[in-house]
């Protein structure tokens, strides 16, 4: 069985299965009309993201298992975000017949392992035939009993804070996009992001008042918690975190490259940030809106229909 249309919809289903085993969260796996998640808080966090080839990914570019990867890190990283923990991913694939079975399969891998970084399981999914590989990606969090991290709490007095990798991504995209085959590490970070999922849990016992993961742009995100409070965020660009390998563009991709997964939030100016989160800027009165050393960007971050 060398595709999936060979293999046929229930073996494929099955195959993908036995590479996905289910964690203490999963009450129900696979194998029923739905799984069934523990809900220990009474309260679930969801979110879902929609992959297609040649817009997300290229196959060219990405192997399946790193697409796996960042399938689920993508929607871990927005659970994360929250405040949560992440228990449970469910799956759509839409794909081709012609696809080689094990491309599936090593996809499967990929976001298994994904998972196993923050505990969390695949508990189900489906397949369906289409003309373009698809992936439809649904996670579920728990909040453990604490309030949920949103946009809209920052104040202004705030300090605003970043932690992860932000550019990363940006510049191994530009670099693929250039046909470059280096730095290695630069396209990696486009093919597989890193998101420090220990960040979502750690804000809002840092008492984190707003929180975003950064997946369309730094600048663009930030917008996102400044129009949910109706506060200005105030960016300083000489703190911001530019390493030297993202090259002579490192400040635009930083600003406005999205796909690393960083994590962006506002804490009181009190707080008691730990070395592992970098003060950007600073959240002020005024019109809601983003700048940067007093100007506003004119240009970047990501638009799904604009870009």
């Amino acid at each position: 069985m060398s595709t999936i249309g060979e293999a046929g919809e229930f073996a494929l289903i099955e195959r993908l299965v036995a590479r996905l085993p289910q964690g203490p969260s999963v009450a129900l796996g696979p194998g029923d009309d739905a799984a069934v998640i523990a809900a220990p808080d009474g309260r679930v966090v969801a979110t879902s993201d929609l992959l297609v080839e040649g817009r997300h990914f290229r196959r060219d570019w990405s192997g399946p298992y790193d697409i796996g990867r960042k399938a689920a890190a993508q929607n871990l990283a927005d659970v994360a975000a929250m405040g949560a923990r992440p228990t449970a991913l469910l799956l759509g694939l839409a794909a081709p017949p012609d696809t080689p079975l094990d491309w599936a399969l090593r996809l499967a891998d990929g976001l298994r392992e994904e998972c196993a970084l923050v505990g969390a399981s695949v508990a189900g999914g489906d397949v369906v035939r289409a003309p373009q590989i698809t992936l439809a990606v649904t996670a579920l969090g728990d909040l453990g009993g604490g309030p949920p991290l949103t946009r809209s709490g920052a104040r202004p007095g705030d300090v605003v804070a970043v932690r992860g990798r932000l550019g990363y991504a940006s510049a191994g995209l530009a670099l693929l996009s250039e046909g470059r085959d280096g730095p290695a590490g630069l396209l990696d970070a486009h093919r597989r992001p890193r998101p420090p999922y220990e960040a979502g849990p750690q804000a809002r016992e840092l008492g984190a008042t707003a929180l975003i993961d950064v997946s369309d742009g730094l600048v663009q995100d930030l917008g996102h918690i400044a129009d949910a409070a109706g506060v200005l965020i105030e960016l300083d660009s000489a703190a911001l975190p530019v390493p030297a390998e993202l090259g002579p563009g490192g400040l635009h991709h930083v600003l406005t490259g999205g796909d690393d997964h960083a994590f962006a939030g506002t804490f009181p100016p009190d707080a008691p940030l730990p070395g592992s989160w970098t003060v950007i800027g600073r959240v002020a009165a005024g019109p809601a809106g983003v700048v940067v050393d007093g100007r506003p960007l004119q240009a970047g971050g990501w638009d799904h229909f604009r870009s």
